[in-house]
């Protein structure tokens, strides 16, 4: 499970630092050129470990005393100044010469527009940015978040494959309220109809609300069966956030249901917790290994042919990614806004990769390759 990934991968960490000397970290690459560093702020292993373990791996890559890296609060739509506060900390470090933010939660456009105010030399990531995209793509250098308008089709596309008749779409409110998000769930509603599929919408509860995460994947654990009950086991189930994947992904297993693809799909997203996948120390990163054990557990339920998700984990790929250009700019190889580079670097990570803009340059939106088990 991913946690024994994030356990393993602090356990390399600390040998690392401890078998070097001098303060730095062997085996660490450590660039030449002035004295720079980056910060990097994801999500907590609770709220998605994937980009936890990313930003971990940059400090491992880099070194310590080259990147910072930071967690937004879980409740991040309550603690907004908490953000804020820690791209402010960032910046106040002359040294610090971009910054990155995935998920950019709500603040981080506050965050970038103090953070600009104080540093014009600052560069500015947003990786799946959750406010308004014109006004991060001004704010930010560089905004990249995963294709919500081509997988609107895509992952429709691919639920029609694997013999999906019914479509039911967990979300809430507050995700509704994200423009890529909603009009992704426009697509689908237009894209079902013409392959003759029935769209369904299911309310349920926000892991930002009461209750909190624990009682939104309890509604999904609860939900799931009734649904799978009442519109029978051809129906394809999806859902918006990264705290459901797991329960979704067990109880579509558990009910032979349909799931064509993650909210961010990876490999590593909600399947190794769901199918009690351990990861042995030696094939931690090793995607052809998880993919043959996610394929044989889906086959040891009878389930073969109705689950599916991305060749490559997607929020991985973008932050080592957004990582690499941050290092390169802070090393003045780049400049502030070469989307050709940043697109190299992110091909680079996550392989056959699909990529338009979106409304401005500086806007980037990906779709990777899918994978049925």
């Amino acid at each position: 499970m991913l946690k024994k990934v994030i356990t393993l991968l602090m356990v390399t960490i600390l040998i690392l630092g401890l078998a070097g000397c001098g303060g730095e970290q062997q085996g660490a690459e450590e660039p030449s050129g002035d004295d720079w560093k980056i910060g990097v702020i994801t999500g907590t292993s609770s709220q998605n470990e994937e980009e936890f373990v990313a930003g971990r791996e940059l400090v491992e890559k880099y070194g310590e005393d080259r990147v910072i890296h930071k967690t937004y609060p879980d409740n991040f739509t309550k603690e907004q100044e908490t953000t804020i506060t820690l791209a402010m900390d960032m910046a106040s470090d002359p040294s610090v010469k971009a910054i990155v933010f995935c998920q950019a939660v709500p603040g981080t456009a506050a965050a970038f527009e103090m953070v600009r105010e104080q540093r014009d030399d600052m560069l500015l990531i947003a990786g799946l940015p959750q406010e308004d995209p014109a006004i991060m793509s001004e704010i930010s250098d560089i905004v990249i978040d995963t294709d919500n308008l081509r997988r609107g089709e895509t992952i429709m596309e691919l639920a029609h494959e694997m013999g999906a008749k019914k479509f039911i779409h967990y979300s809430f409110p507050r995700h509704m309220s994200i423009e890529l998000l909603a009009q992704r769930r426009d697509i689908f509603k237009q894209k079902a109809d013409e392959l003759g599929i029935e769209f369904l919408e299911v309310a349920a509860p926000d892991p930002m609300g009461e209750g909190g995460i624990p009682a939104s994947q309890q509604f999904i654990l609860e939900d799931v069966p009734r649904q799978i009950l009442e519109h029978g086991k051809d129906t394809a189930i999806f859902s918006t956030n990264c705290a459901m994947q797991e329960p979704l992904i067990k109880k579509a297993l558990d009910e032979g249901a349909i799931f064509p693809e993650q909210c961010c799909p990876s490999p590593y997203h909600g399947y190794p917790g769901a199918l009690g996948i351990e990861i042995p120390e030696d094939k931690i990163g090793d995607i052809d290994f998880i993919m043959s054990e996610i394929k044989g557990k889906v086959s040891e339920k009878g389930n073969t042919g109705r689950m599916a998700t991305w060749k490559v984990p997607a929020a991985i790929a973008l932050i080592n990614a957004c990582g690499d250009y941050a290092v390169e700019y802070a090393q003045g190889k780049v400049e502030r806004q070469d989307t050709d580079r940043f697109i190299e670097l992110l091909k680079e990570k996550a392989g056959e990769i699909k990529v338009q803009t979106y409304k401005t340059d500086n806007f980037l939106l990906f779709v990777g390759e899918s994978e049925i088990f």
